[in-house]
């Protein structure tokens, strides 16, 4: 009996939707805008997770970063102040040696970046990202080499001005011709290109295009870089576990730097955990919004879905009475009424769905964030539309279930 209930509950409305098609939509019109939302902020939160994640296990589970201070804490300075980590001194290359000793650390890899113009001939690219690496930057990283050859222990220990450079700088800087063994001006010094780097797939990819990477010793040689922000990616040993490798370098930076038993730490071990966590906290927030504006046109369809059923079940009075004149339940109309307020919704769900869907298609083809639709926000949307459509046609339906057989009969 219920099967045949929702079979009739769904026809009937969708014989309401024909019969008063402007008034079905302008009901249904919130219950889209709401769906649409949820997909399409879904999509893009989904996307951007997506290549954090990617990012993050490119970097081993097993790696972590030695920092100045831990960039995932958010540092405010309202009194226009020093910040809280300023009196940490920075990270050297001396003790970046030092971590790479360690029995438990496979590779201790020094990182800082700048950003500078670049020329080659008559073409310039502003604002290139230039990554100022050691050897093995590449495991950090997501993309390989395509073409020349990374730079080599050798280069860093003579401080050669060589460069690797992305795929879409080398097209920007040299077009069709091919750019390894060519010079380019980095600021105001002249580097060699060895290698070109094709960037994976990946929102920082599409994002910062134009991208070249140096031996850390040239870029604080030729372009007059401050080692002031300088990072060290630890890679760990396989022997070690991760808690194991970050002991040991806590130990070492404290003894270098003569910190007491009591002295905090002054600098941060970051996990790649933690950025994801991070991540995670600042997407809640999004989640937020996206929840309250999608609240909100629900809110805006639920009551046309109240105003529309209220009115189905006026012009069905005399229906409802011949049915409980021939033996319907009470339960049996408020089931039949609640099918057809759970079909309207449904029905606008599945065009919200249909709408999220390719406006995520849109965002994904014409910007940087690949957005890409979730199946649980699939299953999550329509059945918050289902449940609206069931909480905002209850009262209709409950009104239509408690008439007075005798009293409906008599209704003109």
């Amino acid at each position: 009996m219920r099967i045949e209930s929702i079979t009739e509950g769904a026809s009937l409305a969708l014989d309401q939707l024909r019969a008063n098609k402007a008034r079905s939509a302008l009901t249904i019109l919130g219950i889209v805008v709401g769906v649409a939302t949820v997909m399409v902020m879904s999509a893009m939160i989904a996307g951007i997770r997506h290549s954090v994640v990617s990012a993050i296990e490119a970097a081993g589970p097993k790696n972590f970063v030695v920092a100045r201070y831990d960039y995932n804490q958010v540092q405010i300075v309202n009194d226009g102040g020093r910040p809280p980590w300023a009196d940490n001194p920075p990270i050297t290359v001396e003790e970046a040696h030092a971590i790479e000793r360690l029995d438990a650390v496979k590779a201790a890899i020094v990182n800082f970046d700048l950003t500078v113009n670049m020329t080659a001939g008559s073409e310039r690219v502003e604002n290139v990202q230039v990554g100022a690496r050691g050897i093995g930057w590449e495991t950090f990283s997501i993309g390989s080499l395509v073409a020349g050859r990374n730079f080599l222990p050798g280069d860093v220990a003579a401080s050669r001005p060589v460069v690797v450079i992305s795929k879409p700088l080398a097209e920007a800087l040299f077009g069709p011709l091919d750019p390894i063994g060519r010079q380019v001006r980095l600021g105001g010094a002249t580097f060699h290109v060895i290698g070109v780097y094709e960037l994976g797939e990946n929102i920082f990819a599409a994002i910062a295009k134009h991208i070249a990477i140096v031996p850390y010793t040239a870029a604080l040689k030729y372009l007059q870089s401050s080692p002031w922000m300088i990072s060290v990616a630890v890679v760990t040993e396989p022997h070690a576990t991760i808690h194991e490798a970050m002991d040991q370098v806590i130990g070492l930076l404290r003894g270098m730097r003569g910190l007491r038993p009591a002295d905090p730490n002054n600098f941060a071990i970051i996990r790649q955990e933690e950025t994801l966590n991070t991540f995670n906290r600042l997407t809640a927030v999004f989640f937020l919004v996206m929840i309250a504006l999608s609240s909100v046109a629900l809110m805006v369809g639920g009551v046309g879905v109240i105003a529309i059923m209220m009115i189905a079940v006026t012009e069905r009075t005399r229906e409802i009475g011949i049915r409980k004149a021939i033996g319907a339940t009470r339960r049996e109309i408020l089931w039949q009424f609640l099918c057809e307020a759970a079909t309207l919704t449904l029905i606008g769900g599945a065009i919200g769905l249909a709408i999220g869907g390719g406006l995520a298609f849109i965002i994904s083809t014409v910007t940087p964030i690949p957005a890409r639709v979730p199946a649980t926000a699939i299953i999550a949307a329509l059945a918050m539309a289902a449940i609206a459509g069931i909480a905002f046609g209850l009262f209709p339906a409950w009104r239509a279930a408690r008439m007075d057989p005798v009293v409906a009969l008599r209704y003109e």
